[in-house]
């Protein structure tokens, strides 16, 4: 899995160290800046994935911090993490496209969630495990298509449902070794073409 970098902007130090504890343990790289104007110069040098953006700063208020962001880079996902949310503030948060608006204190699994979907959404987080599924259905049905035969003709020849069938096409269901075999069998091809380049 590729690194994913986070920059958590708070001009509150323990926060800034909690967050990058927090994150770190999960496996991310983690920069925290508390100064937005050198935070901004920051996000211009380096890649980031992800920016954790507090409201209540001086110098620069978070929506003015994003507001120049979204000047430079219109895709890095933004969190805007605040003690003090308002109706203005969610807004322009979503004016400016942020991933998610999350109140302070804020609950530690719910915003590894948050994050991890995010992450998914952009693309960036892939399960290894969802994408072999993914692989297999993928080939099954491309397979199947070769030979042109429908899911019911499939059903006949293997003795696996319907439903099953669309599920493992659709990677929403992991097919046994079994199964793979009977599909493998049916459309008279090795079992290893179903795994591509796994």
């Amino acid at each position: 899995m590729r690194t994913i970098k986070i920059l958590i902007i708070d001009d509150d130090k323990d926060i800034c160290e909690y967050m990058h504890l927090l994150l770190s343990q999960s496996g991310y790289h983690v920069e925290t800046e508390t100064s937005p104007g050198r935070a901004l110069e920051l996000l211009r040098e380096e890649p980031f994935h992800v920016v954790v953006l507090d409201i209540m700063m001086p110098e620069l208020n978070g929506m003015e911090v994003l507001e120049e962001i979204r000047k430079f880079d219109s895709d890095i996902a933004i969190i805007i993490f605040t003690g003090y949310p308002s109706v203005d503030t969610a807004v322009t948060s979503m004016k400016y496209n942020v991933s998610d608006y999350i109140k302070k204190p804020f609950d530690v699994d719910e915003f590894n969630q948050t994050l991890e979907n995010i992450l998914r959404d952009k693309g960036l987080l892939i399960d290894p495990e969802e994408q072999l599924l993914v692989t297999i259905g993928q080939n099954i049905r491309a397979a199947r298509k070769d030979r042109s035969l429908t899911l019911k003709q499939m059903s006949r020849r293997t003795g696996l449902s319907v439903s099953l069938l669309s599920q493992i096409e659709r990677a929403e269901s992991s097919a046994s070794v079994s199964s793979l075999f009977k599909l493998a069998r049916a459309l008279d091809c090795s079992l290893t073409e179903f795994f591509g380049n796994y």
